[in-house]
């Protein structure tokens, strides 16, 4: 683990990251890595739809623990709503963050896990959209993500480029070093909840 200027470590901060269902789920791969590699206790959810996309057997083997994707599913602290989760957490990443996931936030809905987790959220948010430009442009979409800026949630603007869906606009999810970046400025703005990340 480097603890220079540049990547100094995060040993003994916690961060869950909630996966959405989106081809940008892929890079979120980069992103839990690398976040372990600097210290970081990271836990991760996945919506059924991100399962589609990614398994949760990568994310498993990169963060060394069990990956949330149900309510029901058990869990050695016998919280069958894993909500410890986001009361241990110092900061809560959804990437990539789809206008699915960023509608039902804004309408309090907590359906799956990834939902139910974020409306019992006791940290800092940073949610990293990707999607359709056509999406991104919707003011449904702009003005969910204004009403949740209201309340505390961060938002990194997506990028311009290549999209999945072969057009070129805005809505490419960041690079996972900048994601990175972003929730390490946000995690060392305040020192970890826990003084071990083991």
């Amino acid at each position: 683990m480097s603890n220079d200027g540049n990547n100094p470590s995060l040993n003994g901060y916690r961060v869950l990251v909630c996966v959405c269902g989106g081809i940008a789920s892929y890079k979120v791969a980069s992103v839990v890595s690398a976040l372990v590699q600097r210290g970081v206790h990271t836990t991760v959810a996945m919506t059924e739809a991100a399962q589609r996309f990614i398994t949760p057997l990568t994310f498993e083997a990169l963060s060394g623990r069990a990956v949330m994707t149900s309510v029901w599913q058990d869990s050695e602290e016998h919280d069958p709503q894993h909500l410890r989760l986001t009361e241990d957490a110092d900061l809560v990443i959804v990437a990539p963050a789809t206008a699915n996931t960023i509608g039902k936030l804004n309408a309090g809905l907590g359906d799956d896990v990834v939902s139910t987790l974020l409306l019992a959220k006791n940290s800092p948010v940073l949610l990293v959209p990707a999607m359709n430009t056509r999406m991104w442009d919707n003011p449904i979409v702009q003005r969910n993500l204004a009403a949740l800026g209201e309340h505390g949630y961060e938002t990194m603007q997506p990028g311009e480029g290549w999209l999945a869906c072969r057009t070129i606009g805005k809505g490419r999810m960041p690079e996972p070093a900048d994601i990175v970046a972003r929730a390490a400025e946000m995690m060392l703005a305040h020192p970890p909840k826990h003084v071990d990340a083991k």
